[in-house]
Protein backbone atom coordinates (compact mmCIF):
# COMPACT_ATOMS: atom_id res chain seq x y z
CA UNK A 1 0.00 0.00 0.00
CA UNK A 2 2.92 2.26 1.07
CA UNK A 3 4.40 2.01 -2.41
CA UNK A 4 1.41 2.60 -4.31
CA UNK A 5 -0.55 6.03 -3.05
CA UNK A 6 0.04 5.29 0.96
CA UNK A 7 -2.41 4.74 3.74
CA UNK A 8 -3.43 8.63 3.74
CA UNK A 9 -4.59 9.06 0.40
CA UNK A 10 -6.43 5.51 0.42
CA UNK A 11 -8.37 6.52 4.25
CA UNK A 12 -8.99 9.82 2.06
CA UNK A 13 -10.33 8.25 -0.80
CA UNK A 14 -12.59 5.17 1.21
CA UNK A 15 -13.58 7.17 3.82
CA UNK A 16 -11.52 4.65 6.58
CA UNK A 17 -8.99 6.34 8.75
CA UNK A 18 -5.60 4.96 8.14
CA UNK A 19 -4.97 3.12 11.61
CA UNK A 20 -8.34 1.20 10.54
CA UNK A 21 -7.09 0.60 7.12
CA UNK A 22 -3.49 -0.54 8.93
CA UNK A 23 -5.27 -3.06 11.15
CA UNK A 24 -8.04 -4.97 8.49
CA UNK A 25 -4.48 -4.91 6.01
CA UNK A 26 -1.96 -6.29 8.77
CA UNK A 27 -0.93 -9.86 9.21
CA UNK A 28 -3.65 -10.68 10.89
CA UNK A 29 -6.15 -8.75 9.83
CA UNK A 30 -9.65 -9.35 8.32
CA UNK A 31 -11.29 -7.07 6.00
CA UNK A 32 -14.72 -7.34 5.16
CA UNK A 33 -15.76 -7.95 1.32
CA UNK A 34 -17.19 -4.25 0.96
CA UNK A 35 -13.87 -2.80 2.66
CA UNK A 36 -11.93 -5.00 0.49
CA UNK A 37 -14.06 -3.86 -2.63
CA UNK A 38 -13.86 -0.45 -1.89
CA UNK A 39 -9.94 -0.07 -1.58
CA UNK A 40 -9.49 -2.65 -4.97
CA UNK A 41 -11.83 0.11 -6.56
CA UNK A 42 -9.12 2.61 -5.07
CA UNK A 43 -6.24 1.04 -6.06
CA UNK A 44 -7.55 0.24 -9.57
CA UNK A 45 -8.56 3.95 -10.30
CA UNK A 46 -5.11 5.26 -9.08
CA UNK A 47 -3.26 2.88 -11.00
CA UNK A 48 -4.91 2.77 -14.06
CA UNK A 49 -5.48 -0.80 -14.65
CA UNK A 50 -9.15 -3.09 -13.97
CA UNK A 51 -8.79 -6.15 -12.07
CA UNK A 52 -10.71 -9.14 -13.39
CA UNK A 53 -12.33 -11.93 -12.10
CA UNK A 54 -12.24 -15.40 -14.00
CA UNK A 55 -14.61 -18.75 -12.43
CA UNK A 56 -13.31 -21.61 -14.75
CA UNK A 57 -15.02 -24.00 -13.19
CA UNK A 58 -11.95 -26.52 -11.88
CA UNK A 59 -10.63 -26.97 -8.36
CA UNK A 60 -7.79 -25.94 -6.70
Amino acid sequence: MNATLGFERLAVETGKSTKSLQRMLGASGNPTAENLNAILKVLQECEEVQFRIRIDGTAA
